[in-house]
């Protein structure tokens, strides 16, 4: 994993304009990375519920972000599922995937994602081939492990609460996998015979997501596209991206490895605005350290609470001498923040260093609009193209 000594000189908030590329790294991978096209960029909502707002205004928000990032050229759109948060309104992200699917016309939408342990891999299985009958060629079902909300939530949705709770991940990625390519299960499994309605040519995209090196080792056994969640997890950003891309096995649904990654990022006209905005994120992070997930506050009431000291949310919850800290950053940042010129040269150099051809946006701000303009304002500075 990435240490302390491994960030970049200028401070962990910060990236360099350009990073050193050692030519000779390339030729470690099985299969060479192909850098020649412009770095696609995509999205990954988690429809934020703003302070003084409604989830409902943020389900909205959601929508109309969606026609406007299908308008920008970016590549996808990808729903996360978070469970008991004022925070997050984004609960059922296969229900957002369809209403913006219908309201879209060629951005792929999927999830980032299901939680898996959740669920049974077949109801998973005709939910997406569902999505993929009504929109084919554009959904993505990505896959995640972790339980998407705190311990109480996560034993509310167990499908067996009896007895301690059992890590059968992989069992149910592989009947998955099955569920929608039946020739990968054996002859003689029971389940073969089972036809997954409604029954469409092809099948959405499975990507693996994750935060830690057990995914991006999964994703490479199991020959899968793979999502590392960099803005939440920094640390080992370089050590999974590079293990997936140099270990990854061919599999009858890639033939060569295709990863991405997630990263903060806020664009604005100046830099000093950007940074004004990003102090919502900023607060949004340390609440989150002590288990408060309120929404998100302004940037003026994240100032001012950023620099008092806080309490504890509920008094019979100590919180870590540790949260009052900013969160460990990894050898690149969480977000990235400034002009849209300083988040682009950023962006393309992270790119170029792990020889990624596309990278997944997060972008959260108090006000719709300022978010809606960085994304805006990043698309035009990239040179998005919308194509059919």
């Amino acid at each position: 994993m990435t240490n302390k000594k491994s960030k970049n000189k200028a401070g962990s908030n910060k990236l360099a304009t350009t990073l050193p590329i050692d030519p000779r790294r390339s030729s470690v991978y099985a299969h060479p990375i192909d850098m020649s096209n412009t770095l696609r960029l995509s999205v990954l909502d988690q429809s934020p519920v703003l302070a003084g707002s409604t989830p409902a205004q943020a389900l909205a928000n959601s929508l109309d972000l969606a026609q406007h990032v299908d308008r920008l050229g970016y590549t996808r759109l990808w729903y996360s599922e978070h469970h008991a948060m004022d925070l997050l309104a984004c609960t059922a992200p296969e229900i957002l995937i369809a209403r913006a699917a219908g309201a879209t016309k060629r951005i792929r939408v999927g999830s980032g994602g299901i939680m898996l342990p959740h669920y049974s891999p077949l109801k998973v299985a005709e939910v997406f081939r569902t999505l993929h009958a009504m929109f084919p060629e554009r959904i993505d079902l990505g896959i995640g492990r972790a339980p998407g909300g705190g311990q109480l939530e996560a034993y509310a949705l167990r499908r067996n609460r009896q007895g301690a709770q059992t890590d059968d991940f992989p069992k149910q990625l592989a009947e998955l996998q099955a569920f929608l390519h039946p020739e990968r299960f054996p002859d003689d499994h029971p389940f073969r015979n089972i036809r997954v309605a409604p029954d469409a040519p092809g099948a959405p995209d499975i990507w693996l997501l994750g935060s830690s090196m057990w995914s991006a080792v999964t994703a490479a056994q199991e020959g899968l596209p793979y999502a590392f969640a960099h803005f939440f997890s920094p640390i080992a950003t370089r050590q999974a991206i590079e293990h997936y891309q140099r270990n990854f096995q061919a599999s009858s649904s890639r033939a060569k490895p295709e990863a991405t990654l997630a990263i903060g990022v806020i664009c604005a006209p100046t830099e000093e605005e950007a940074k004004y905005l990003h102090a919502s994120v900023r607060l949004l992070q340390r609440r989150i350290r002590m288990d408060d997930r309120r929404p998100v506050a302004s940037p003026e009431e994240a100032l001012r609470e950023l620099a008092a000291v806080p309490t504890a949310p509920n008094p019979l919850l100590s919180f870590t001498a540790g949260s009052l800290d900013a969160p460990e950053e990894g050898e690149w940042p969480r977000y990235v923040v400034g002009t849209p010129e300083q988040v682009a040269s950023r962006l393309r150099s992270l790119a170029e260093e792990l020889h990624l051809k596309e990278l997944i946006v997060n972008t959260i701000t108090h006000s719709h609009e300022a978010r809606l303009r960085s994304y805006q304002l990043l698309a035009e500075e990239m040179h998005l193209e919308v194509t059919a």
